[in-house]
């Protein structure tokens, strides 16, 4: 019976240690499943970081499309504006030699002095003038000039009476005018030839 006994304990022993080889099989099994469910984790909450770094990114994108949209549109109307109104302080300021030019309109219907009228007139015409020199409009002087396209417009050639006139404006038909250096009427000359 001793036999049986220690077969009886022996199989217990075996027994035993294949519950606990088990266990130890089980325990490394919940703790694989538990690194798989922490690396699930890991996954998921990476996933939901992504997901939110976009809709951020997205919405900033959006942000800045709508505010250059904004920006586009509001420099537009400026422009706009800008183009409407622009001759508004050059039209006010030519408004006191419209004053003038009506009350020498006035005095020449009552005068009998033609060189008071005359002195009248070229004061306004000067005023003009001075006004036209302050917005930087320039006449273009022409006579005994050489003729150059960029300034002139030849309406007509003529011999010239000298040899060292040819080539250059004879007579000016229409002045012209530059503002700030730009042309902005050509003057009509006659040239020699």
């Amino acid at each position: 019976m001793d036999k049986e006994k220690r077969e009886k304990e022996a199989e217990k022993g075996f027994a035993a240690e294949e519950q606990d080889a088990t266990k130890m099989q089980e325990e490394s099994a919940n703790e694989s499943e538990k690194e798989i469910e922490t690396d699930n984790v890991a996954e998921d909450l990476q996933e939901v970081n992504l997901e939110e770094k976009y809709k951020e990114l997205n919405d900033s994108h959006l942000r800045l499309m709508a505010e250059f949209d904004n920006y586009r549109k509001r420099t537009m109307r400026e422009k706009a504006e800008l183009i409407k109104m622009g001759g508004e302080s050059v039209l006010t300021n030519l408004l006191p030699v419209i004053d003038d030019f009506e009350r020498a309109l006035d005095n020449i219907k009552n005068t009998e002095d033609l060189d008071a009228v005359v002195q009248g007139v070229e004061l306004i015409y000067n005023k003009f003038v001075s006004y036209l020199l302050q917005q930087g409009v320039k006449k273009i002087d022409a006579l005994g000039q050489p003729f150059d396209t960029e300034s002139f417009e030849a309406v007509a050639t003529i011999p010239a009476p000298e040899d060292d006139q040819k080539g250059t404006v004879l007579d000016c038909i229409q002045t012209g005018y530059t503002l700030h250096d730009k042309v902005i009427r050509h003057a009509k000359v006659v040239v020699g030839e």
